[in-house]
């Protein structure tokens, strides 16, 4: 019963095809039916309004004529009107019958289109259905036949094979009556069904034959089959879609019905390759791109089918390899898919390839199975040369060969030349000859350049080491051959090819030139090599402006810098490069960075791009520290890198960035000073000493800071403006300047131990409080804005140190034994003189605070040398005594009257602020603090005292002021 579900959906597939072919023809005729309407409604439109009104009256006969015409026939009777219609009025010109004929067909115009493509019961079940139910029932009345035959014993297993046959025969017979009488007959769908029903009776006539009575054997009813399905197909060019159905089906279903474990391989080969190409053929000559597809599809299924068959022999190998030629070159070629032929061809090439690959591979890659494949990719190329619409398939075909290739385990060192010789000949040479011709597509530009490289990449992979550093001759001579093809086709490109393509050829060229070069010479020659290539690329291209060859050249001087870790001892020479270790290699250490440093002063010489050059320009000057670094003594790299500054400075004013890395390679070697110079600041600001073994050593400085210094000194830069002020970068230098000196400074004291702090640490600030007053104030003179800013770090060292941290009147701190004439008056001497000097150049608006700072100086000055006068060297140690703490009222309410008349002398508010703001805390702490510890009588002449001051101060006070301009 297999066969007859197989027929039955054979039957349902041709009827859906058919109505998919008459929706076609039906849609055509509509454009033609409505291009003859409007026509006609044009014509008609004035023979309405010039008709006159009997007119009407003399012709309904003749629409009801017109109105009987079948609807398939409503086109021409719209057209033309009959001959009869068109002459009968001759006599009277002015009424014309034809106008009224036409007038009346065309009232209603819309009907007959619903009618086309409305669902009737009676024209679809009396008219449609009942001729292919009978095509149907005819088959099936023929496989009853042969049924009863069986159940009732009337006749052999042989007659009624023979009578099967004779059934089919003769429902062919009829078919061809049917097509030969088709006037009569006016349905060519009777033909189709009659020769649908008789090659599916002579199908299982053929399968009973063979399969179910043994009445003739696999081979002889296979055959049988065959040629039933040719029959079907040339049945095809008469009785369309039916025929062409039942053919694809029963073709590529009779080997799967009457085959067995013993299948001839090579003769299902051919069998499948006849089948496919027939149908494809068939398919191409009516017009049936689907007929072409299926066919295709059927073929390369069964061939994926025929390669889980096992081990094939050589005959089958041969046979299958031909096969997939067939299917993926010869027939894609001559099918002529119209819209689909491009993915068409695409899809059996990519599907042929990979089954032919499989063939390879279960073949062992032996030279028939290679041979095969390269047979394919020639096919296609032959095809491509003549249609240059094809060459995409080829490229498709490289794709899988290059991977079936790189698949290739244990090859021996022949074969794989020989196959990637023909690899390289078929998928690159042709596109070269296409490239040489002028008649290259895209595909073949990518081609040969992708080809190649694939080539040499699996070939090395295959036959190479990596690791080992030695000589490859054969493998160098292989790529060198390979990088000919890009090499050819970008001298054929170059003046008329894509400026892309002529790039990308160049790229593998070189590419392939290099690893050639790479694998005969010492892996240490890698820059210089990559240099060498360089040289001649920037010769070539010297006239060259597009950005793609632009971009090649800065791809071989990207890969020049690679290039440099090829080797085992670039560990050692970056190490070098931060005195990590001695030098070692030295010329060859120096000769591997001096050749990219060469190529990116080169590209930093030719770009236009400002960024790109100045990349450039910063890696030459990068590479040529590393250089330096190979063969000079670790301690001489920071003076290397400054001397390098210096010199881009003065020889290449007009390349900022390579100066700039210069400069930043030095200021990474003072990275290690400054940030332990940082780091015992911090631990200061906590009240901790900086002893002068915890900063870096004058040593260190020489060494590392210094050449900081220069390179910064040296920079040539342009000046800035910043808010009105010209600030050049060079200043920069006094930050590290700053630095070094301070470490210097620290060398004086040698402060090691907290006694030496306790006994010298006051003395110590003084003294580089006083050095940055005086630097600051020579600076004023040339450059204000650094004058400024050292003084306000003299200023702030004072105010954070002396005046916060380790201030005498609460930190240890021996200031001097001599009474005014000691340390505290030098130290806040040099802090009131800064800020005084500070007062006369910052904006007015700040004024009064640097009036009120002083204010709070010199009163804690003169609090601290009082305090100095009754405790000594360190006032911390002794306790306060009655008498001193009733002077430090008086002496604030005498600093409060000076204040006070200094204020009203110069005219300033705030002095006289100042001078209230102490008055009021001497009067607080005479109240709360010296009146709590009197007693008696001198308690009462302290309060007269503090009136009678009190009286005094505001009669002074207001004497001042009088005359004196309130603020507003």
């Amino acid at each position: 019963m297999e066969w007859l579900f197989i027929f039955g959906l054979a039957g349902l597939v041709a009827r859906l095809w058919h109505r998919l072919d008459r929706a076609e023809q039906k849609l055509e005729r509509l454009d033609e039916l409505q291009d003859h309407m409007f026509d006609a409604m044009r014509t008609m439109r004035p023979a309405e309004r010039e008709a006159p009104v009997p007119v009407e009256r003399t012709a309904p006969p003749a629409p009801r004529e017109t109105v009987t015409v079948p609807k398939v026939r409503l086109s021409q009777t719209v057209h033309s009107a009959p001959p009869s219609e068109t002459t009968e009025p001759a006599g009277e010109p002015q009424v014309t019958a034809p106008a009224v004929v036409d007038h009346t067909e065309e009232l209603h115009p819309r009907k007959p289109l619903r009618e086309m493509f409305a669902f009737d019961l009676e024209d679809v079940f009396g008219r449609r259905l009942p001729i292919w139910a009978g095509g149907v029932t005819l088959a099936v009345a023929g496989v009853f036949l042969v049924r009863y035959s069986i159940e009732r014993g009337l006749i052999t297993p042989l007659l009624r094979v023979i009578m099967a046959f004779v059934f089919g025969g003769g429902l062919i017979a009829g078919a061809e009556a049917a097509y030969r009488f088709r006037e009569k007959v006016a349905d060519p769908r009777v033909a189709q069904a009659l020769a649908g029903a008789g090659l599916a009776t002579l199908y299982a006539g053929f399968y009973l034959a063979g399969t179910q009575y043994g009445l003739i054997g696999q081979t002889m009813a296979f055959l049988g089959l065959a040629a039933v399905t040719a029959g079907a197909i040339a049945l095809s060019f008469r009785f369309g879609i039916p025929s062409a159905v039942l053919g694809l089906v029963g073709g590529f279903a009779a080997p799967a019905v009457v085959g067995g474990d013993n299948a001839n391989l090579p003769l299902l080969a051919l069998y499948l390759g006849l089948v496919t190409g027939g149908l494809t053929y068939a398919g191409r000559e009516q017009k049936r791109e689907w007929m072409g597809i299926a066919a295709m599809v059927g073929g390369l299924g069964w061939g994926a089918l025929l390669l889980l068959g096992g081990d094939p022999g050589f005959a089958d190998v041969l046979a299958l390899g031909l096969y997939f030629v067939v299917l993926g070159a010869v027939l894609p070629a001559l099918s002529g898919m119209g819209r689909f032929e491009l993915p068409f061809r695409l899809a059996s090439a990519l599907v042929a390839s990979v089954q032919l690959a499989l063939l390879v591979d279960s073949g062992g890659y032996s030279p028939l199975a290679w041979g095969l494949y390269l047979l394919l990719g020639a096919t296609l190329g032959f095809f491509g040369w003549k249609r240059p619409d094809m060459r995409e398939a080829n490229a498709v075909a490289a794709s899988v060969g290059l991977l079936l290739l790189g698949q290739w385990s244990g090859a021996s060192g022949e074969g794989f030349t020989v196959v990637a010789c023909g690899i390289a000949a078929i998928f690159a040479g042709l596109p070269l000859l296409h490239i040489w011709r002028e008649d290259e597509r895209k595909i073949d530009l990518w081609q040969v350049g992708g080809v190649t490289a694939a080539l040499a990449v699996i070939a090395y992979a295959s036959y190479g080491d990596f690791s080992a550093d030695r000589i490859e001759a054969a493998l160098a001579a292989g790529t060198l051959a390979l990088a000919t093809f890009p090499a050819l086709a970008a001298w054929r490109l170059w003046h008329r090819g894509p400026a892309t393509v002529l790039a990308f050829e160049l790229l593998v060229a070189l590419m392939l030139v290099f690893a050639a070069s790479l694998m005969v010479s010492p892996a240490w020659l890698a820059p210089i090599v990559a240099a060498a290539l360089f040289a001649g690329s920037f010769a070539l291209l010297r006239e060259r402006e597009e950005k793609e060859l632009l971009g090649l050249l800065w791809g071989i001087g990207t890969a020049s810098i690679f290039s440099l870790l090829g080797h085992v001892a670039v560990e050692a020479e970056v190490m070098r490069l931060s005195a990590g270790t001695e030098p070692a290699l030295g010329l060859r250490s120096l000769l591997r960075w001096l050749a990219p440093l060469a190529v990116m002063a080169a590209l930093a010489w030719r770009e236009r791009m400002p960024e790109l050059r100045h990349f450039a320009e910063g890696a030459a000057a990068a590479l040529a520290y590393a250089a330096l670094a190979q063969v000079l003594p670790g301690w001489t790299l920071a003076w290397a890198a400054a001397l390098l500054a210096i010199a881009l400075s003065f020889g290449l004013p007009d390349r900022p960035v390579a100066r700039l890395v210069a400069v930043a390679i030095t200021a990474f070697w003072a990275l290690l000073p400054l940030l332990n110079w940082v780091g015992a600041a911090l631990m200061s600001l906590g009240g901790e000493p900086v002893f002068v073994d915890a900063i870096p050593s004058l040593a260190m400085i020489g060494r590392r800071l210094l050449p900081l210094i220069a390179a910064l000194a040296f920079l040539r830069l342009p000046p800035h403006a910043w808010r009105s002020v010209t600030v050049r970068l060079e200043w920069l230098a006094l930050i590290p300047l700053a630095v070094a000196l301070h470490v210097a400074f620290k060398q004086v004291f040698a402060i090691e131990t907290i006694a030496a702090f306790v006994s010298q640490g006051l003395a110590e600030r003084t003294l580089w409080e006083a050095l940055l007053l005086a630097a600051g104030w020579a600076a004023m003179t040339r450059v204000p804005l650094v004058g400024r800013v050292i003084m306000t770090a003299a200023l702030v060292h004072f105010l954070v140190y002396t005046g916060l941290l380790h201030n005498p009147l609460w930190d240890r701190q021996a200031v001097g034994a001599t009474p005014v004439a000691n340390l505290v008056l030098a130290a806040y001497a040099v802090a009131v003189g800064t800020a005084l000097m500070l007062r006369g150049a910052i904006a007015e608006r700040l004024e009064p605070a640097a009036d009120g700072l002083v204010v709070a100086l010199v009163s804690l000055g003169t609090l601290t040398l009082l305090r100095q006068a009754f405790a000594g060297s360190i006032p911390v140690d002794a306790p306060m005594t009655q008498t001193e703490d009733l002077l430090r009222s008086l002496l604030g309410i005498v600093l409060a009257i000076g204040f006070l008349i200094l204020g009203s002398r110069r005219g300033e508010r705030s002095w006289r602020v100042g001078s209230l703001v102490l008055m009021v805390l001497a009067v607080a702490k005479v109240f709360i603090v010296d009146a709590a510890g009197l007693e008696g009588l001198l308690r009462i002449a302290s309060f007269m005292a503090l009136g009678f001051s009190l009286i005094g101060i505001g009669w002074l006070y207001s004497r001042q002021l009088r005359g004196v301009p309130m603020p507003q």
